[in-house]
């Protein structure tokens, strides 16, 4: 299992925030205490919602570009999926 994760957390204002991380769980918390990305400092507190993991950081890198050019109900679907 790789080590580099991309992840969509939902903030207060029911907006989405997708981020890269190698810790999710410590990058949420960084969101929560205000100190995280400027778009959530005022949307807090923020819920992981989804989450891929990658081998490389260029691939996870890539993933979150990608995703965040997906619109909101494309992100919505994404999240419904199954992961199998």
């Amino acid at each position: 299992m790789g080590k580099h994760h991309i992840y969509i957390a939902q903030c207060s204002d029911g907006t989405y925030y997708t981020g890269y991380a190698i810790d999710v769980d410590a990058r949420i918390d960084v969101h929560n205490s205000g100190k995280g990305a400027k778009y959530t400092r005022a949307r807090r507190p923020v819920t992981l919602k989804y989450t891929e993991c990658f081998n490389t950081k260029s691939e996870a890198l890539k993933r979150e570009y990608e995703i965040k050019q997906f619109t909101r109900v494309q992100k919505e679907a994404l999240m419904s999926e199954v992961k199998r």
